[in-house]
């Protein structure tokens, strides 16, 4: 069955784990003793309705304060298709938790309270959606009843939505009335906004086209681990395992090798369950050609007419997830692909005002949550490409060495 990864994003208090709960409820995917455990709990908090939140926020702290702080992961099937949730917080302080959530994802969830219309972490969270290039969008108008179910309400946000998003790069956006807490336009189509004629959310999510999101023209094979077993009967076996980013690897396809140049030619495609006729991203496989070349992790596998750009010079979109500020000169370890490198921020562009989306050129530093456009240096080539071709091959974070934690997510806009 095919899968959809998708993030919820929006303000504080606008509904996201009530939605997502209320999606496992009513498609009829938790366990019983889930939902005791959360009639329990809603119980004790002299609630008098089951706070279907709880199913997702699963963290102590979250729990006790009603609110999300980390990303928490779900997982539900329909006839249809699979669903892996990334449910993320909508605090200010917690957006790079909500960039990690929606870095995979194939649909981005915005939900927007019908009673305050469209807040600054909307719109932050819509121009980080877009920056990852989360390929459809879909905004929930959620607590509908609170407003009386009123046409006119989801009609304004609407308007001033599609505004705001014809200044970022949108290419599937689709507006749903829903009511997360009684379900109106989640699983079933609701007869309490009978002005609505679209389909519910549940079924947006099945239907939704997302074949041609993927890349299947540019071969980029990044490899991860060299398989070499030591035993005489697998004496001369010689495997590179990694997950597939982009394009399709079939054997007697001709490929490169990155950096060595050499060509060779793919003998078998190997699985756990054993060889396939083909692989795609993003399927982790094991790739055999027929010579023996010297390739190890951080290489990457591609077509001898189609290559990443090697390059050492990037510039890049980058958010910034750390209160100690990035400047120009610092110094980090980046990760692209399965390659390691250090690198050095030569220049600070611009920080994006993400109200305004206009560019600060004046910016000296971008400090936690930030968004801007830098320019790197690297001690060695990455074999990358731009962020909108390629989601994988087009992105990198940066390490401090010092500490270990990552403090950024980029997305490249540009080799040299």
């Amino acid at each position: 069955m095919e899968l959809l990864r998708f993030a919820t994003a929006g303000s504080v208090d606008d509904g996201k784990s009530t939605l997502i709960g209320r999606l496992l409820f009513d498609s009829k995917t938790i366990f019983e003793d889930q939902l005791a455990a959360v009639e329990e709990s809603s119980r004790r908090r002299g609630m008098d309705y089951t706070n279907l939140a709880l199913l997702t926020d699963g963290l102590r702290a979250e729990r006790e304060q009603g609110i999300t702080i980390d990303v928490a992961y779900r997982y539900f099937a329909t006839p249809k298709r699979k669903f892996i949730i990334a449910d993320t917080p909508g605090h200010i302080q917690y957006t790079r938790n909500m960039v990690t959530g929606a870095s995979t994802a194939n649909l981005a969830l915005i939900l927007i309270d019908a009673r305050n219309g469209i807040v600054e972490q909307s719109r932050r969270h819509s121009f980080i959606a877009t920056l990852l290039r989360v390929p459809h969008l879909v905004l929930c108008v959620n607590k509908m009843d609170l407003v009386g179910y009123d046409e006119d309400v989801f009609d304004e946000i609407v308007a001033e939505f599609t505004t705001f998003a014809a200044k970022l790069d949108v290419h599937d956006l689709t507006f749903i009335p829903i009511s997360a807490l009684n379900g109106d336009n989640v699983v079933e189509r609701s007869e309490k906004m009978p002005w609505y004629d679209g389909p519910s959310l549940l079924h947006h999510l099945e239907t939704v086209f997302i074949a041609s999101d993927r890349n299947l023209i540019d071969v980029r094979f990044p490899v991860q681990y060299v398989i070499r077993p030591m035993s005489d009967a697998l004496h001369d076996y010689r495997g590179y395992a990694g997950q597939v980013a982009g394009g399709v690897l079939k054997p007697g396809d001709e490929v490169l090798v990155l950096p060595s140049g050499f060509t060779s030619k793919v003998e078998a495609v190997e699985t756990f369950e054993g060889p396939v006729d083909e692989a795609f991203a993003p399927m982790s496989v094991t790739v055999r050609l027929t010579d023996d070349i010297d390739i190890s992790r951080g290489d990457m596998i591609c077509r001898p007419g189609n290559q990443p750009t090697p390059s050492q010079d990037v510039d890049a979109m980058l958010c910034w997830m750390t209160d100690k500020p990035l400047r120009p000169g610092a110094k980090y370890a980046i990760k692209h692909t399965t390659r390691w490198a250090r690198a050095m921020v030569k220049d600070l562009n611009y920080a994006v005002d993400v109200n305004t989306l206009h560019r600060d050129e004046s910016a000296t530093e971008l400090g936690l949550n930030d968004i801007g456009r830098v320019r790197l240096r690297t001690t060695q080539p990455l074999f990358a490409d731009d962020y909108r071709r390629n989601r994988t091959t087009g992105s990198f974070i940066l390490v401090d060495e010092g500490t270990n934690s990552t403090v950024g997510a980029g997305m490249i806009m540009e080799t040299r």
